[in-house]
């Protein structure tokens, strides 16, 4: 349990730069009061006291703002900045070293039956304002734009933006220097692939213009 402890401080120093020391993030930090807290709760729940959980969680989340079901399933080192605004459904399963700002919901439809939640692998990041619907999968060291609406599921290394959510893939790769502002857009590159295919088509044209009038 002290390790874990230790762990999630050292996650949140590592990923918020105006973190100053781990007795700042343990007393001061909401997200990592609501992971804590979390993890009380889901003990309760595990050991059939669903009403302490509950209490528990809607306690944490009028102090923090971040409301996590207490039967949502959390791995290690995830991290929430700042933090206000999140809600995490029931069934949402949560991998390790995930990254989740503030105002994100991982929630369900309304149309699902048992497993109505998101599941969320190992490495992701999720950017402020993005809502994860359903039960979906995002995976693994995928990265979701600020704003996103993602209700399908999406591949490792991808990085989903807008509304709904479309897949941008960079080579294959996930980069790691891509931060929630310089995401890719999806349209725009849509929109410069098509200006250049019709500056190509204008000067096949013009040239084909230029050897007629050479012929005529």
């Amino acid at each position: 349990m002290f390790k874990d402890y230790k762990e999630s401080i050292k996650a949140f120093m590592e990923h918020d730069p105006a973190a100053r020391s781990p007795i700042e993030i343990a007393l001061l930090y909401p997200g990592f009061k609501a992971l804590r807290s979390h993890k009380k709760a889901k003990w309760f729940l595990n050991h059939n006291m669903p009403f302490i959980a509950r209490y528990i969680s809607q306690r944490s989340a009028h102090k923090t703002g971040i409301e996590i079901h207490p039967g949502a399933t959390i791995g290690r080192r995830v991290c929430i900045d700042h933090g206000h605004g999140i809600v995490i459904g029931e069934t949402t399963e949560i991998g390790d070293d995930v990254m989740i700002y503030q105002g994100v919901t991982l929630g369900g439809t309304g149309k699902d039956l048992g497993k109505r939640h998101p599941t969320i692998q190992n490495g992701v990041m999720i950017g402020a304002g993005a809502k994860i619907l359903g039960p979906i999968t995002v995976g693994r060291n995928a990265k979701v734009a600020a704003g996103a609406v993602v209700v399908n599921d999406v591949e490792p290394n991808s990085t989903v933006v807008g509304i709904p959510g479309e897949v941008v893939k960079i080579d294959g790769e996930r980069i790691d220097d891509l931060d929630q502002v310089n995401i890719p857009d999806p349209i725009m590159t849509a929109i410069r692939a098509n200006t250049k295919k019709i500056e190509d088509l204008e000067r096949k044209i013009k040239m084909l213009e230029e050897i007629k009038n050479e012929n005529i």
